[in-house]
């Protein structure tokens, strides 16, 4: 009897997954390129490839029930006269009203001022609700200046003028027409229904010397009160960051390319920029060979979700964190309770695919009144206020593991890294061992 062997299953290319062919197939078919809202979904190297040292001989942890720790941070001590004093270092990106329905921005005040945080405009200018309910809030200042007004630069507790993006660092915003209803129009100074393209760059400067002329100006017509960011995109971190205290930023926000967006091209949230993990030190190498390492205060944000994520950012030297797409589906984005809902979209709940078409169903990411009426402002705040407590009770929990009493106090060596990546980007030891890709003698 002759033995045969069995036939091989068809074998698919890595390099032309179903994905690559789909987006291939689309592209001939429509000739126009792929617009979506969210971050990158292609794994990259993040702050889960670290790992803490708890105390144990060397140090002593502290007792959670009778040693207090520390989570309070000041922002803005550099030159302004009224610093933002923050009880937890964890605040709210900027999301722009267009892209966020009115409730949700209402929602995220409440649920950042319970938590005694700060909350911020995005593109598209201050609303009334915002204003209202965010005990502190950041008026971001973009290359567009939608709704920018002296006025509403005034109401601000701060200014943070926006050079880069993490989803996008080198591109502008998009918000399309299907969401600019007659409210969003106004605000913006433009037509109802069509499409709006923000520039990629201020039409005010072309590089730091500008900018330094330009926060003069803000400081001025806010009296020198308001603390000045500047958010850049995580594309030259060492540099930008550099370039930002040259121009006299007082705090400095860098975002990764695991930030979400409302909407840009694909292939920009997937291949441009660099992760969160890799733009850290760098950013605060800079400040450090400028000798302003926490007097110009580092905020990180992208792709932060956890009490952990806060602790490990904060001991690779940054001041606080900033959240946006995880801040979202704790007011009820993305909920599989519309799961159904989401699946007519063409999407699923936890893609977040659809943030761009204005047809949410959890009333989040629309200005369609039916939708947005879905949205309790109250109790979506509540929960927000929740989620910030459980972070920063997590990242109380392990300082404390670590023997501090302040969340600042975590450093460097309280980190080791799973993977030669990480080690090399968070310049820590690869664990079990005390070396790391790049460190000075070796």
């Amino acid at each position: 009897m002759t033995y045969q062997n069995p036939p091989m299953p068809p074998r698919k290319s890595a390099t032309f997954d179903d994905h690559t062919l789909a987006e291939i197939r689309r592209a001939a078919a429509t000739g126009i390129y792929d617009i979506r809202g969210g971050g990158a979904k292609r794994k990259l190297p993040h702050l889960d490839d670290l790992l803490f040292l708890g105390a144990s001989m060397s140090r002593y942890p502290l007792e959670g029930y009778r040693e207090t720790c520390g989570t309070g941070v000041n922002l803005g001590t550099r030159f302004a006269k009224k610093p933002i004093a923050l009880k937890i270092p964890i605040t709210i990106a900027g999301m722009s009203f267009g892209s966020l329905s009115a409730n949700a921005k209402e929602a995220l005040g409440r649920g950042a001022s319970l938590a005694g945080t700060s909350t911020t405009t995005g593109d598209g200018g201050m609303t009334d609700e915002e204003r209202g309910h965010s005990e502190i809030l950041v008026y971001q200042y973009l290359p567009s200046r939608y709704g920018m007004n002296p006025r509403d630069l005034r109401r601000a507790d701060a200014i943070e003028v926006v050079v880069g993006q993490g989803a996008k660092p080198g591109g502008g915003g998009m918000l399309l027409g299907q969401k600019i209803s007659d409210r969003v129009a106004a605000m913006r100074d433009l037509p109802k229904g069509i499409d709006q393209r923000s520039a990629c760059r201020h039409p005010d400067w072309t590089g730091p010397d500008d900018l330094e002329i330009k926060i003069g100006e803000l400081r001025e017509i806010t009296d020198w009160e308001k603390p000045i960011y500047v958010k850049v995109g995580g594309a030259r971190p060492y540099y930008d960051t550099a370039l930002a205290v040259k121009a006299g930023a007082d705090v400095v926000v860098l975002d990764g390319m695991q930030g979400g967006t409302a909407a840009t091209q694909d292939v920009f949230i997937e291949h441009v920029g660099q992760p969160t993990l890799a733009c850290i030190r760098p950013a605060v190498q800079a400040l450090q060979d400028l000798g302003m390492h926490r007097t110009v205060q580092l905020v990180i944000s992208g792709g932060i979700r956890s009490g952990a994520d806060v602790a490990k950012a904060i001991a690779l030297g940054a001041d606080a964190v900033s959240i946006g797409t995880a801040a979202l589906v704790a007011i009820g984005d993305n909920d599989p309770a519309y799961e159904e809902e989401y699946r007519k979209l063409g999407s699923t709940a936890g893609a977040y695919d659809d943030w761009h078409e204005g047809r949410d169903p959890a009333g989040i990411t629309t200005q369609d009144p039916e939708l947005m009426a879905r949205l309790d402002p109250v109790r979506a705040g509540r929960r927000l206020a929740n989620y910030l407590k459980v972070m920063t009770l997590e990242a109380q929990t392990i300082a404390r593991a670590c023997g501090h009493n302040h969340l600042h106090n975590l450093e460097p060596e309280d980190l080791v890294a799973l993977t030669l990546e990480a080690a090399a980007m968070a310049r820590v030891p690869l664990a079990g061992t005390d070396w790391y890709p790049g460190k000075p003698g070796f």
